[in-house]
Order: structure tokens, then sequence, then C-alpha cells
């Protein structure tokens, strides 16, 4: 930042505190209300506002709706049977009823196919981790809980198929975001000196 963008004092403090007090919610903790029409359409404005090298645009988002997430279920049930076909019915359930749990859904889509300019895929993953870190944040600073949920899923042919992937599109992780209605006492954060060195 130049001088004249830098943030003032205050407002630095309130970003780092709304960076720093953001916690995971797990999805079987969050209820309605989710967020409002104007509020998801700024959870993604966010997003936009990731660092892009390139300005390729790396990821993707698909949101769920209510009325779309019995498909999201069986994506999740046929998931489930692709990689265990002796999975009990119980544990099936179990994987649909994870398309029920928040009130907002989306599965965010990292793009690592060929793009011009020829951007490294490590570096787009970069970007896709910022514009979910972006959508976190603007849910925590709405009063909304969120969490992220991914697993062996995400790889999978059923979803690849529900969410019309392309090739060299990956479906990384489902952001789940709504109301907490139980929080846990906040986690310690690692000290800056062991993870951070000087040359």
């Amino acid at each position: 930042m130049q001088a004249a963008d830098k943030l003032p004092t205050d407002e630095a403090s309130f970003a780092l505190t709304l960076i720093t007090s953001r916690q995971t919610i797990l999805p079987r903790r969050l209820t309605e209300p989710g967020p409002a029409a104007v509020q998801v359409n700024t959870l993604f404005r966010a997003a936009a506002a990731a660092p892009d090298h390139g300005l390729i645009r790396p990821w993707r988002f698909v949101l769920v709706p209510s009325d779309r997430r019995a498909a999201v279920a069986e994506g999740f049930a046929q998931a489930l049977l692709e990689r265990d076909a002796a999975a009990t019915s119980e544990q099936v359930a179990q994987a649909r009823e994870k398309a029920f749990r928040a009130p907002f859904l989306a599965l965010a889509i990292a793009r690592l196919g060929p793009c011009q300019p020829d951007i490294d895929p490590l570096e787009r993953m970069v970007s896709v981790g910022a514009a979910i870190q972006n959508i976190l944040l603007a849910a925590h600073g709405m009063g909304f809980g969120s969490s992220l949920t991914s697993g062996q899923a995400m790889r999978s042919a059923a979803l690849r198929r529900l969410f019309q992937l392309a090739e060299g599109e990956q479906a990384v992780c489902c952001i789940n975001i709504g109301t907490a209605h139980q929080r846990r006492p906040a986690r310690l954060h690692p000290d800056v000196s062991t993870f951070v060195s000087s040359l």
C-alpha cells in the first residue's frame, strides 16, 4: 500500500480482530438464518478481491439452493459407494445428510487446466485459498459462523458429473455458512516465532 492508501489505525485493528477471531463452526452447529441474497452477493464480491496473478480467475463457486440439496445428497451417497461398495445403509444415510446441515452451501472449484498467461497451478491454488478465506472472513464480519468440508468425495466421478466440472477443474471443498448456535472456546494460534524465520 502507498501511504495514502493505508487503513486508519482503528480500521487496521478491526481487520486484524476480524481475522484472528474467526473460527471454524462445524456444519451441524450452523442453523437458520443463513445469509440473505444481498449478503450472498457480498460474500462472492469478497472472493473476487483475492489475489489473481494474470487475472485468470482460477476459481469458481457453485451455490447450492435448498431445492437442489437432495441432488447433492445423492451425489455424496454415490461418491461414498464409488469408493466403498460395501458401505452400510447407515453410512450412506450419513453421507446424504451432509448436504442438509448448513443454511448456505457452495462448492469451491479450482481451475487448474491450461490458461493464458500460464500461471503455475500451485500459485493458482494460493489464489483459490485466498478467495475462500475472503468468503469466510466476510461471513464472520456479518456475524455468521462458517466451515469448510472436503474429503474423498471431492474427487468422485459422481460430484464431477453433478457439478459439471470441466477438464482441468477440481472440486476443493464445500463452504458452509449459517448462524452458530454453539461455539467452542477460541483456539490458540501458534506464536509467530514458531513459523517465521529470517535469512
